[in-house]
């Protein structure tokens, strides 16, 4: 599960906050609003909170400033150092999506920021199989991530990217896993959720999953 980046995930550690705080020029917009984006998100997770990719914890102290309970799954030890540093009143695993232990606490909500990409297109579709088995009657998953609407809008911004010079981002745009809408959509529907998305920026997208009956 997307483990190929974890070497790059050690190494993005040390500058990461910097990136998403708009200090890169390149990920600029793509993180416009960050700070607003996860507010929102932590204001719509349920207590318990399972949260996966982690990261350097900017959600997770956001979801626990609200006193709510998060167990926290992030592959990275770099990242896993500085989560806990952060934000040592979370709980906080190794593992990802896929793979991490098996912790009996109920969950009511799933969420997770710029992360869900990092799985290819079958791994997704596990993962969300794997989402339902997890949560409570009444969970929901929450996720923040790039998502685009269709081949040519995936086209359009790498296109974009490429004008002003932004090779990394447009190498990213092309060789990440990052879902088209409908085909999130269906993966959701098809396990039983209801489903529905909001553009936040340019490149990132509010997803919000309801466990339904049965």
């Amino acid at each position: 599960m997307g483990m190929e980046f974890v070497d790059l995930f050690n190494q993005w550690a040390s500058s990461y906050d910097d990136t998403v705080a708009g200090k890169d020029p390149e990920y600029r917009e793509v993180f416009e609003g960050y700070d607003e984006m996860l507010a929102r998100l932590a204001e719509l997770s349920v207590s318990p909170v399972m949260e996966f990719g982690v990261g350097t914890a900017n959600l997770t102290r956001k979801v626990i400033d609200q006193n709510k309970v998060v167990l926290g799954i992030e592959p990275s030890s770099e990242m896993r150092r500085i989560a806990k540093v952060k934000c040592p009143e979370a709980a906080i695993y190794d593992g990802n999506f896929l793979d991490y232990p098996k912790l009996l606490t109920p969950i009511r909500s799933i969420i997770s920021s710029f992360a869900f990409h990092h799985l290819t297109t079958s791994e997704k579709v596990e993962a969300i199989q794997s989402f339902r088995n997890r949560l409570e009657n009444d969970g929901k998953v929450v996720f923040i991530d790039t998502i685009f609407k269709n081949e040519e809008h995936k086209q359009q911004l790498i296109i974009s990217a490429e004008k002003q010079g932004f090779l990394n981002l447009a190498q990213d745009l092309q060789e990440e896993y990052y879902p088209f809408l409908e085909e999130l959509r269906e993966m959701f529907v098809l396990n039983g959720f209801e489903v529905n998305f909001e553009q936040l920026n340019k490149y990132a997208w509010l997803i919000q999953a309801e466990k339904g009956e049965g």
